[in-house]
């Protein structure tokens, strides 16, 4: 036995390429006929009439009597069927193709034949088709890219009128069965009805949506998008718009436009239907039913009554599809059930109606009710009768999956099978394409055989295994085997081999006789991905050919490789395989070539002379001839004969049995068979098309007769016979088949009667299946042994190669047996190693650009870096502004807007000097040279705006606003946007000027930080020197201060081990090898240092820092008892105590000047760092001012944005109202052209009804004048036959019909007017019958009168006809004058919306936004409300208030003058009699005065001057005399102080003298009071009573005496008053006042 390598672990692959049909011809008269197409429905299923239905597949419409089961086909000669609808009055289907630029086609049944063809101006595809209830009307929709709805009359093949809905994907589309006017679509967003209104031959459609619920079943209020009304008023921050404005949308979009927040989910439509009444059900995915009123579009939400408890897993989430019955609905979903809804008011009841197998798709009534046809989401289709005993019947079965393969199960003429991919095997009956049988496999497949040597078959399936079957029996098949090869199946022609391809690229050669139990005889190893295996076995030889077809994509070639397989492999099996079960080459003569191009399929002639090859890149198949010698190693065929394929895309190629036919399929759908030799298409049929992908297989039977082709993705399924094929092509097949079958009857009786006698004992599949398992069990369980054997030798094996020496010793991967399968695992480590390294790579890239664009963003593009400043001892950071460099545009920006305002300024001082000039010339030269001065005086005013005015604090920081236009004068665009440019370089300025002082302060920090460390230095010396455990302070800069730090990653911040590579890791061991050698030779002997340590200290000299480090080393005799010591050693002593002190006490002063050192130090750092931070602190407050600045520029900035975006906003509204404004006008000229159109139409349609009207009542006028000649009696009684008509018998339905049908009888169409009419005119030759005549008239008179009387009925027909449609006519002129006048109202409203908005614009642009800046407190109102609310507030410009403070004051003034000029008036009136007054006082004044003067006292000086001429001489002379008297006195005085001076000295000589005196007298004082202490002692020892009585009697006397004298000076004071009063009175009278001359 041989061991098949091991299962591959990858997924089975299988190249079958799908195939397709069209339509079928030949050459001369050999052709094709398609005998039935087996297809299962993947839309809906329609009825044409009460026993058809149909629906579409692949290239076909199928037809099928549900009665009888008999399917007719209809063929669509443009590929494949698109959407199929029926108009069941006229019983006629329509169908779209699936091309670019598709057509609809209208067919007649059951003749099939063509009524006619629609061609419209869709690109891509129709996705909906509809006819209505009665007429001849068609509806279409088109998806992409037109979103059409068309209305076509399909009888004339013409467009009546057609809508595009952009954007709108339709999935539902019915006619009203009511009324052919109403058409509704239904998409899973949106439910519109469309009106089609019709004016004689004019169509035009009218859409209206119906406004939907939202998802838990409320209703929302939209608003008013185009003019909302509830939008509140601002008027602060100008108009509110409405959310399509702000959003900047002008076109028709912002007709529509919501908000993100305004949008509500709404219930999502699935299905819809009609009602008797024209109204509407909606069912909705989340399970809700709707109610439409078909008039108002009114929705309401029907109510479910719950009766029962609800079962689980019974629920209505998601309904599918809905039909109308009496009484309710009939709705089913997703869990195979069929709901009955009985409908009541707004409220339903559901009830269980049926249960199907499957989720249900569609359901739809026959046209009589009796029948519900039910279509599961599969294909099944399944028919309910109604009745009194209700059937259900399965109509058509659908496979589980699509077609995967098909094959003839020999011969060829009776069965076929068909394999889907699921794995259900189907066997079918040839002849009329019914399924015989089913078999399951469970397990997906992918290919399927069958066995030309037996009655049995093998499919492949994904799971790697070949199922064997039994088909003895084409009504039960049964599995019989399964074994573990995998993709391809190929049988040989004379079923001795079964050849199996993986994809691991190994060709398995099983024993296709079943009496062998399917034995592996071995396998060969090809390339991966083979894609096709090609047999030949000739009757006459002993051997089979096998040609297998694989690509080599590195080179773009394909390979080819030919092997022998002989009869007697079977036998000879085991001596030609090796361990593993691999034919050698010396058995199967193996031949290798090579193809130049790629191909896709190859095949073998049976001549094996050459090869047949369709090209993978180029549409050609060629032929290459094989060499005659035998070689080795790689043959490159060359093309031998090259013809066109003539097809489209990749194909497949494929012999006949006989081998003189190739047959060629692709994926243009198109199956060609030609002749080996010519390569020549004798025959082409097309069944299937392009845009289903082609055609997958294609299989003949022996006799050549039938063929099966089987599509790709279309789902069908064709069965081709030949038509006419006779001669040498028949012969010559028919021939080879009977050969063939003759030579096979022995074998294939040999082996049925064994699959017979496998059957007889009972090794049916599960048996089957447990013997496999039972040799599977055993075969495990030895190899399981053998490998444990094999375990323990190489254990041991390895414990004795420890033992050995190494150079004898094996590596350990030399004891692995499998080196292949370990060198992979090896491998798929490395490989899964280099993924996660690149991963891991790609990683940190990512990571690295990421922090890159950040470091770039953040870091390089900042001119200013952003940093930070903290204080030393306050809780104070003041940080920076980043700033950007500005770039080009906004410089060139800047410097634009800056000439601008130059350019501005100098022409508004040129205009003020022209105006002055020119008003200065009419004024006087005084006043000219008045307004000079004060025109220079406004000249040197700096022309600056106040800073309350300016509404910001910028000139605090340098920045000149001068240029800066006021914010009362920003009223363009133009100045906002100059104005918001010029407040940015403010900011910038701003900015920089703080990030100047920042950088002065950040220097000056960066000075003391060093000068603190250079300081620090000598701090820690001297505590080094003290033995001090104090900290220094050392201030470092943090992170934030120095952010640059950031970006460079130190060593110590690395926590994993760091990666070296080879070359870093042979350095690092470089460099410490270098280093410890250096530090050895640093550790040398050093004998210089040793000394200097040992004698010195290791110093030269003894420094003032080493005082406290010194020490004065004891003599040695100290550590003797002092008691012994010597006298010499008693001096040293002594002198080492001096020492000692002396060094103590200079080690005190050194440690003092040392610490008031490090005092000094550590204040002066306190002082420096303190003054910093005062100054940081000042910096931290121009930070807080800098900010308030830019916040308050910004605002500014921002308000003026704002602005200008309100004015976007307003210009956007402005323009979509006039855009809306527009198309309003442009739809009110189409309705009036419309309306013009209509009452032309309508005129002329009325005057066609006057003429027949007129032409009928002439008819009756004129009935007795034609009929004069005959007797008066006789006229009368024509004339009542004249005006009889005869009755017409409508057909009453059953009242079971009437009763089951719930819309009854249909509105009458153009159809049933002519069947009414020739019923009519049938009835009228009843009338007209000779038996009728009146007795006694001419027969020629009575064929006049039929012939007049028919004339009169005709045109009463044509008159009615005439009415109805002029009240059809007045009817749409009425609609559009009502839609003309809508569109006039629209245009009003929106012309004053407009205008409103406008007069809003010109007020927003007067109306400013203006930021002033108000001190605190000067501003103080109790409720902040006020402060919000200035209804009547304006603020306006000072220029104006100051001109009207002007006038005022001018006024004020004159009115003040003449005030003034009466208040003189009445003063002079006043000032006359005070004068006159005054006068009188005066008189009496002198009067007093005369008399005063005569009784006037005068001296001896007064006479003298009033006597004396020279009085001035004599007072000059009496002057000198007291000058000169003053000098004498002078002299005097100075005398007088001399001698005083004299005197003062002599005193203090004498002042000298009595001190020494004084001093004398104190010692002896000192003496003496000793003495008189001592005394008072002795006197207060003898006598101290006597001695106080006689002090306090000398104490009293002097008392009274001092009393005494008091009194007296009193009374003298008394008496000196006295007499000064006296001599004050005497003075007085003898020196009397004079008054007033």
């Amino acid at each position: 036995t041989t061991v098949p390598p091991r299962r591959p672990t990858l997924s089975v692959v299988f190249t079958f390429s799908f195939p397709i049909f069209e339509m079928c011809y030949i050459d001369g008269d050999i052709f094709f006929s398609q005998r039935w197409v087996q297809g299962f429905p993947k839309q809906n299923v329609h009825f044409i009439n009460n026993s058809t239905i149909c629906y579409p597949c692949g290239n076909f419409v199928i037809f099928i009597n549900i009665e009888t089961k008999k399917k007719t086909v209809l063929q669509c000669m443009n590929g494949i069927v698109g959407v199929v609808a029926t108009n069941i009055p006229y019983e006629v289907v329509a169908f779209s193709d699936r091309r670019l630029r598709p057509l609809i086609y209208i067919y007649n049944f059951p003749g099939l034949t063509r009524r006619n063809k629609l061609k419209g101006n869709i690109l891509l595809d129709y996705t909906l088709l509809s006819f209505s209830y009665c007429g001849t009307y068609l509806a279409s929709y088109s998806s992409l890219p037109e979103f059409e709805l068309a209305v076509w009359n399909w009888e004339l093949g013409v467009i009546l009128c057609k809508k595009s809905q952009p954007g709108m994907d339709v999935s539902q589309m019915t006619f009203n069965p009511m009324n052919w006017h109403q058409l509704c679509l239904s998409s899973p967003s949106a439910v519109t009805v469309w009106t089609i209104e019709r004016s004689n031959q004019e169509h035009h459609l009218k859409a209206k949506s119906i406004k939907l619920p939202m998802e838990d079943g409320s209703f929302f209020n939209e608003t008013d998008v185009i003019f909302p009304t509830s939008l509140p008023k601002d008027l602060i921050y100008g108009p509110v718009l409405p959310v399509s404005a702000i959003a900047g949308l002008v076109g028709e979009e912002a007709e529509t436009f919501r908000p993100k927040d305004d949008l509500f989910p709404s219930l999502h439509p699935s299905m819809h239907c009609w009602t008797p009444t024209s109204d509407l059900y909606v069912g909705c995915e989340e399970g809700h039913l709707l109610m439409v009123n078909g008039e108002t579009l009114k929705v309401t939400l029907l109510t479910k009554i719950e009766d029962t408890v609800p079962k689980e897993g019974r629920n209505l989430i998601s309904p599918v599809t809905m039909v109308y019955q009496k009484g309710g609905v009939l709705i089913s979903g997703i869990d195979g059930f069929v709901y009955s809804f009985t409908l009541k008011d707004s409220t339903y009841k559901v009830e269980d109606f049926l249960e199907i197998e499957g989720p249900v798709e569609h359901m739809v009534f026959s046209p009589n009710y009796h029948m519900l046809l039910i279509k599961t989401d599969k294909g099944s289709v399944y028919i309910y009768t109604l009745g009194e005993e209700p059937t259900f019947d399965k109509v058509l079965e659908a496979c589980d999956g699509k077609f995967q393969a098909i094959d003839f199960i020999p011969p060829g003429n009776e069965y076929c099978m068909k394999l889907t991919h699921s794995g259900e095997v189907c066997v079918w009956y040839i002849e009329d394409g019914t399924c015989a049988s089913r078999i399951y496999l469970n397990t997906p497949a992918t290919v399927l055989a069958c066995s030309p040597s037996s009655l049995s078959a093998a499919v492949g399936t994904m799971g790697g295994s070949v199922h064997f079957l039994d088909v003895r029996d084409a009504e039960a098949p049964q599995a019989i085997h399964r074994a573990f090869p995998s993709e391809w199946s190929v049988y040989d022609q004379r079923g001795i081999y079964l050849l199996v391809g993986t994809s691991e690229g190994f060709v398995f050669i099983i024993n296709a006789n079943p009496s062998s139990l399917f034995q592996i005889l071995g396998f060969i190893e090809m390339g991966k991905d083979i894609l096709q295996i090609s047999t030949v076995s000739l009757l006459e030889t002993d051997i089979v050919e096998v040609m297998v077809l694989f690509p080599l994509p590195e080179t773009g070639r394909s390979r080819l490789e030919i092997f022998t397989l002989p009869k007697i492999l079977p036998q000879v099996s085991a001596s030609f395989t090796d361990e593993r079960g691999r034919l050698k080459d010396a058995l199967i003569h193996r031949f290798r070539y090579e193809i130049e191009h790629s191909l896709s399929s190859a095949v073998l002639d049976f001549q094996s002379h050459q090869i047949y090859g369709f090209c993978n890149q180029v549409p050609y198949i060629c032929s290459y001839l094989l060499p005659e010698q035998e070689h080795s190693g790689i043959c490159v065929l060359k093309p031998h004969q090259k013809v066109q394929s003539k097809h489209y895309g990749p194909g497949t190629l494929s012999l006949s049995p006989h081998g003189l036919w190739l047959i060629t399929i692709a994926k243009g759908g198109i199956l060609c068979i030609r002749d080996v030799r010519t390569l020549e298409t004798f025959v082409r049929s097309r069944s299937h098309s392009h845009q289903g992908c082609g055609i997958q297989s294609v299989k003949i039977s022996m006799d050549g007769q039938n063929i099966l082709v089987n599509g790709r993705d279309d789902g069908t399924l064709v069965y081709l016979r030949w038509r006419r094929l006779g001669g040498n092509l028949a012969s010559d097949i028919i021939h080879y088949c009977q050969k063939l079958l003759i030579s096979l009857s022995n074998t294939m009786d040999e082996e049925n009667d064994y699959l017979s006698i496998q059957q007889g004992e009972s090794l049916n599949l599960e048996s089957k299946s447990e013997h496999t398992v039972e040799f599977q069990y055993s075969f495990n369980s030895s190899l399981v042994i053998i490998l444990s054997y094999l375990k323990i030798q190489v254990l041991s094996m390895m414990e004795e190669n420890e033992t050995v020496d190494n150079i004898a010793k094996l590596d350990q991967k030399e004891f692995g047996l499998d080196l292949e399968e370990l060198e992979r695992l090896h491998d798929e480590n490395e490989e899964e190693v280099e993924k996660i390294r690149k991963d891991t790579e790609m990683q940190n890239l990512a990571k690295a650009y990421l922090a890159e664009l950040i470091k770039e963003e953040c870091w390089n593009s900042m001119a200013v870096k952003g940093r930070a400043l903290k204080c030393f001892h306050m809780p104070y950071v003041v940080e920076n502004f980043p700033m950007k460099e500005r770039t080009e545009e906004e410089l060139k920006e800047l410097k634009r807007v800056l000439q601008q305002k130059k350019i501005e300024t100098e022409c508004l001082k040129l205009r003020k000097e022209i105006v002055e000039v020119q008003s200065t010339i009419t004024l006087a030269k005084k006043h000219h040279e008045e307004e000079d001065e004060e025109e220079e005086e406004v000249a040197v005013k700096n022309p600056n705006l106040p800073n309350y005015l300016l509404g910001s604090l910028s000139t605090d920081f340098g920045v000149q606003a001068s240029l800066l236009s006021s914010q009362l004068e920003l009223h363009s665009r133009e100045e906002k946007i100059n104005q918001i440019v010029l407040l940015k370089d403010v900011i910038y300025k701003v900015k920089t000027a703080f990030n100047n002082e920042f950088d002065a302060a950040y220097k000056q920090k960066e000075f003391e930080v060093a000068r603190v460390k250079e300081r620090n230095v000598r701090i820690q010396e001297i505590i080094l020197d003290l033995d001090l455990e104090e900290v220094v302070w050392q201030p470092e800069f943090d992170d934030c201060e120095k952010p640059e730090r950031t970006l460079v990653v130190e060593n110590k911040e690395i926590t994993a081990q760091k990666l070296l590579n080879p070359w870093l890791k042979a350095k690092a061991e470089l460099t410490v090898s270098r280093e410890m050698e250096r530090w050895l030779q640093t550790r040398g002997p050093n004998t210089r240092r040793r000394a200097l340590m040992d004698m010195m200290g290791g110093v030269l000299e003894v420094k003032k820092e080493d005082i406290l480090r010194m020490v004065i080393p004891q003599p040695a005799f100290m550590a003797k008892p002092d008691a012994v010591w010597s006298e010499e050693e008693r001096r040293q002593f002594k002198d080492y105590e001096k020492k000692v002190k002396e060094l103590n006490e200079e080690r005190d002063k050194y440690r003092k000047s040392l610490e008031a050192e490090m005092k000094k130090l550590q204040n002066s750092i306190q002082e420096s760092t303190q003054n910093f931070d005062e100054h940081l602190k000042r910096l931290f407050e121009r930070r807080v001012k800098a900010e308030m600045v830019v916040n308050q520029e910004e605002l500014k900035i921002n308000n003026l944005v704002f602005s200008l975006l309100l004015d976007e906003e307003i210009s956007s509204r402005e323009a979509f109202l006039n855009n809306y404004l527009t198309r309003k006008q442009e739809e009110k000229n189409q309705t009036s052209e419309a309306i013009q159109k209509a009452r032309e139409d309508l005129d002329v349609y009325k005057e066609h009804y006057d003429n027949l009207l007129a032409e009928d009542k002439v008819l009756d006028r004129s009935f007795k004048k034609e009929f004069s000649e005959i007797p008066s009696h006789q006229v009368d009684i024509l004339y009542k036959l004249f005006k009889r008509r005869p009755r017409i018998h409508k057909q009453k339905t059953h009242s079971d019909a009437a009763s089951i049908v719930p819309f009854g009888e249909r509105p009458e169409s153009g159809k049933l007017h002519k069947d009414a009419f020739v019923q009519l005119m049938k009835a009228m030759d009843d009338l007209d019958n000779i038996n009728n005549m009146p007795e006694g008239l001419d027969p020629s008179v009575w064929d006049h009168f039929c012939i007049t009387r028919r004339a009169k009925v005709e045109n009463e027909q044509k008159v009615k006809q005439k009415a109805a449609g002029l009240m059809e006519m007045m009817a749409f002129l009425r609609r559009r004058t009502e839609d003309d006048e809508k569109l006039q109202q629209e245009i009003e409203k929106v012309s004053h919306e407009l205008m409103v908005l406008q007069e809003e614009k010109v007020r927003f642009q007067l109306n400013l936004t203006i930021q002033i800046l108000l001190k605190q407190g000067q501003v103080e109102l109790e409720n902040f409300q006020l402060l919000l609310e200035y209804p009547d507030a304006i603020l306006i410009n000072k220029s104006i208030i100051e001109d009207l403070n002007s006038v005022i004051r001018t006024q004020g003034q004159k009115k003040v003058a003449s005030m003034m000029e009466s208040k003189e008036v009445h003063k002079g009136i006043f000032q006359i009699e005070w004068e006159h007054k005054k006068m009188e006082m005066e008189m009496e004044d002198l009067n007093q005065k005369a008399w005063d003067i005569q009784m006037l006292f005068f001296s001896r000086d007064r006479q003298k001057y009033l006597n004396e001429p020279n009085y001035e001489t004599l007072i000059a002379i009496q002057i000198g005399i007291m000058e000169q008297t003053i000098a004498v006195l002078e002299k005097t005085h100075k005398k007088n102080v001399e001698n005083c001076k004299k005197l003062l000295k002599k005193l203090g000589r004498y002042s000298n003298q009595k001190d020494v005196a004084n001093y004398t007298l104190s010692c002896n004082l000192r003496e003496e009071l000793v003495a008189v202490s001592e005394r008072k002692d002795i006197c207060n020892a003898m006598g101290s009573k006597l001695t106080c009585e006689k002090i306090a009697k000398e104490r009293y006397e002097n008392m009274m005496q001092q009393q005494k004298l008091t009194n007296i000076a009193k009374q003298q004071a008394e008496q000196i008053s006295i007499l000064q009063a006296e001599v004050e009175r005497l003075r007085m009278r003898t020196f009397p006042a004079l008054g007033q001359i």
